[in-house]
């Protein structure tokens, strides 16, 4: 993605702040212009007060402490009006974009996604989104306050006096040179802050996802070594960004010092000479607040914006998806079946993964394809499945060719089931329906067809699985992928290893009930030559290194005596 589309569709986040939001900014932006307006009327009264108190005038001290009180209580009403919308507005605007930013995410292709770190995704959706919400949208309500109470200022001062007016612009913008400079260093350092955030919260996860690996290796204080050092790293760069915003506030406080005396030195003078009162004097010291608080705060509001603007930006990449060409059709149904035509893939140029590859899987019929390692077994499922759309030759599905279908569409009517079965912690029923909705009795088929109605009468219905599934045994883990399969009613489900790390027994059960499914057409990646299981499948596809070296139903791949039966051969030795 080139840096003008990156910026364009960092724009289309930034309106995702005003959707469906707009009458809350509009509010808030009226509170903050009600209120800035109030802050700087404090210096007026104040100027009054001070007058009235020279003069020895008390009927005018009362009226003016009646204004007080109304004043008083006119903040209050603003004061409730923007913290109703504005903390409003900020709540929206944070929800629709962490919504949008997990919509785009999500959105992304199987093969993109897998090539990148899923621990950047969570640091975007979480310490990202607390700094823009922190810097961008609450700083640029904080900006428009400063801004409003500064040209108010301004304006009343030149009425009370043009000339000390003029000494306080000059003494302004020498603060702002002095102090810009040092912004563009907190930008840099929060963008580093990010990045360590995310590498560290990759380690993180990695080291508690292989916690067991971890304890058996005996590499505790190893591990531990390299989380203390990561921990260093991050703690060390947020520790240098904290200093760089301590330079910038010291730098605008000495400077901010030294204009408010001047201006207040200035003005004594003005008042001896009788050309200004001293309430004139107590306003402006009243108001340099106004003006030095922004030349404080502008620096590091501006230096944060940015930053906050780059991790937007961020996101637009993490949105951003590997190109599949114009893919306009959609897959509705199977037809015939499954057809690779002369089909080459390589994941790096130059190394080729699968070589000429023909077949066909026909509709409602189930099909084993074994093989070694590396033999690319795995890589045809993930093609079927459109992760990958650079190859040559052709896939199709129904007639379709994959490279030319709308990914979606592909899932509704293919299913998978992997190694790892994705669980979260909740009921066993809850798992298969995956936050949808279905009818009870689709429901008990499914729980039924996938051999689960035993563990659902010992368990209960509400039986939490843990979290990863940790509740339950393998087999049990792989049973559920197959009722969701049996409650999408995909026609087409793809098995990826799905036994590898299940006992022979529990294996044996959980491919039964695949096997046992009628009118799907079944794919399944397998290392388990059992002569039992394989001789249910209509067909078994032999790979080796890339190419299909056999074809044909058990019985007659045995009768061949070629690499099928070396394969089950040896694996009847192990």
């Amino acid at each position: 993605m080139d840096k003008s589309t990156q910026k364009q569709v960092a724009r289309g986040y930034i309106r995702e702040f005003y959707q469906n939001n707009r009458a809350n900014f509009a509010l808030a932006v009226i509170a903050v212009i009600l209120s800035a307006g109030m802050q700087v009327g404090i210096a007026y009264l104040l100027k009054e007060l001070t007058d009235v108190s020279m003069s020895g005038d008390l009927g005018m001290l009362m009226e003016l402490v009646r204004t007080a009180a109304v004043f008083m209580l006119l903040t209050v009403g603003i004061w409730l009006l923007d913290r109703q919308f504005r903390h409003n507005f900020i709540r929206k605007a944070v929800e629709g974009y962490r919504n949008k930013a997990f919509d785009a995410i999500t959105a992304k292709g199987i093969a993109s996604f897998g090539k990148e770190n899923t621990s950047s995704y969570i640091s975007a959706l979480t310490n990202d989104v607390n700094s823009i919400e922190t810097n961008y949208l609450t700083a640029n309500f904080t900006f428009l306050t400063l801004a409003l109470q500064a040209v108010a200022s301004i304006g009343l001062m030149l009425w009370y006096s043009w000339s000390l007016t003029l000494v306080v612009m000059v003494l302004g913008i020498l603060l702002i040179a002095i102090s810009l400079p040092f912004g563009n260093r907190i930008a840099e350092q929060e963008r580093r802050v990010s990045e360590k955030n995310a590498s560290f919260m990759s380690m993180v996860k990695d080291l508690l996802s292989g916690l067991a690996v971890i304890k058996s290796f005996q590499a505790q204080e190893e591990t531990a070594a390299l989380y203390y050092d990561r921990n260093g790293e991050l703690e060390q760069t947020k520790c240098r960004r904290r200093k760089a915003a301590e330079v910038v506030n010291i730098a605008s406080f000495i400077g901010s010092f030294a204009v408010q005396m001047g201006v207040f030195c200035y003005g004594a003078y003005l008042s001896i000479r009788g050309r200004i009162t001293p309430g004139v004097v107590i306003a402006f010291v009243q108001m340099m607040n106004y003006i030095i608080n922004p030349i404080q705060q502008l620096p590091g509001l501006l230096a944060n914006r940015k930053a906050a603007l780059g991790l937007i930006e961020k996101m637009a990449v993490y949105g951003e998806d590997v190109s599949y060409g114009e893919r306009l059709e959609r897959l509705e149904t199977v037809g015939e079946g499954i057809c690779f035509d002369h089909v080459d893939f390589a994941y790096e140029e130059g190394d080729s993964v699968l070589k000429d590859v023909s077949l066909r899987f026909e509709t409602g019929k189930s099909y084993a394809i074994v093989g070694g390692s590396g033999s690319g077994k795995s890589t045809m499922l993930n093609l079927i499945m459109g992760s990958y759309p650079g190859y040559s030759g052709s896939i199709t599905v129904g007639g379709k060719e994959i490279s030319r279908l709308q990914p979606d569409s592909i899932f509704d009517v293919i299913s998978v089931i992997q190694q790892n079965v994705f669980i979260f912690d909740d009921t066993i029923v809850q798992n298969i329906c995956m936050f949808r909705e279905f009818d009870r009795e689709q429901v008990d088929r499914a729980v039924n067809g996938a051999g689960l109605s035993r563990l659902i009468e010992e368990k209960g219905e509400g039986y939490a699985c843990g979290e990863g599934g940790s509740c339950l045994s393998g087999g049990e883990r792989q049973r559920i992928a197959i009722a969701r399969s049996l409650l999408r009613k995909s026609p087409v489900l793809l098995v990826d290893e799905a036994t590898s790390a299940l006992d022979a027994e529990t294996a044996e059960g959980v491919t039964d009930s695949i096997l046992n499914i009628r009118g799907l057409t079944r794919l399944v990646v397998t290392h388990r030559l059992d002569e039992k299981t394989l001789s249910r499948f209509d067909g078994i596809v032999v790979m080796k290194n890339g190419r299909i070296t056999e074809r044909g139903t058990f019985q007659e791949l045995m009768e061949k005596r070629q690499y099928f039966y070396s394969l089950y051969m040896v694996s009847r030795e192990t």
